[in-house]
């Protein structure tokens, strides 16, 4: 994602959630020689999500389309990530990155609005300081429309429970920013995918959306030199210039030199 200036946000996370354990269920009994749709109308018919409401499944549904199923080779590569049984905290920042890359609310509100936060050493968070975000990218226009005060609490809500489940919020009631762990694999994984639209190493160094996992550049170099120790890039700097390159070309290939690591 580039930045988002001018990109509309919508209030689908209120429907969202981290779905972290649906989603796992959808990757785990996809069947791969049918289709999306095919696919989908089975999780529908057998009901593999255990919900009670048929209305629940198909917010579920049209979340997974949107954040998981767009792009084949993304598909097809969580699948291999997924039955590659990737340990789950690896599992679950992969997913994170994903969902934050398919909306643009999730992806700057992380961004823009907690990135600065934890980086001034604030880490307490309250709904009323999400609250405030949100009515004034309102007031900008950045929204569907003019939500009301009841749809921006819902909202905030809704991304302070995404965001807990996601691991960079913790809290019942008064939350506290997290310093994220992001194990190498899922590390590498990221850099992997935001190759494809970076091909500058010293450019990826510094993406803007390591602010995803609240990573400062330093930090991202010294992942990378565990990636490279860990044999799943190659990483050489030499003053200004820096040279990454991966043992994959493709999505679904990365993915499955990542699955078949031992762990």
């Amino acid at each position: 994602m580039n930045p988002s200036q001018t990109m509309i946000y919508t209030s689908k996370i209120i429907k969202a959630g981290a779905l972290l354990a649906d989603t796992k269920t959808l990757f785990t009994h996809w069947s791969e020689p049918h289709s999306v749709a095919e696919n989908l109308e089975r999780f529908r018919r057998d009901n593999l999500f255990g919900k009670t409401s048929r209305s629940r499944v198909e917010d579920i549904l049209a979340i997974f389309r949107q954040r998981y199923l767009a792009d084949t080779q993304l598909t097809r590569a969580l699948i291999a990530l997924v039955k590659g049984h990737l340990p789950a905290k690896s599992l679950d920042s992969v997913l994170y990155f994903h969902a934050a890359q398919s909306d643009w609310l999730l992806h700057d509100f992380v961004t823009e609005f907690l990135a600065a936060r934890h980086q001034q050493g604030r880490n307490d968070l309250d709904i009323e300081d999400v609250q405030a975000v949100l009515a004034q990218w309102v007031r900008e226009g950045k929204t569907t429309g003019q939500w009301s005060e009841g749809t921006i609490i819902r909202v905030a809500q809704g991304l302070l429970s995404t965001l807990r489940d996601f691991g960079l919020l913790q809290g019942a009631v008064k939350k506290h920013l997290t310093s994220p762990y992001v194990p190498v694999e899922s590390f590498a994984w990221v850099a992997f995918y935001l190759r494809k639209r970076q091909p500058s190493g010293e450019r990826l160094l510094h993406d803007p959306d390591w602010r995803l996992f609240f990573l400062a550049p330093q930090t991202v170099e010294r992942l990378f030199l565990e990636a490279h120790q860990r044999r799943l890039l190659e990483y050489h700097a030499a003053g200004p210039v820096i040279r990454i390159s991966f043992p994959a070309e493709s999505l679904e290939e990365y993915a499955r030199v990542i699955a078949q690591r031992p762990y």
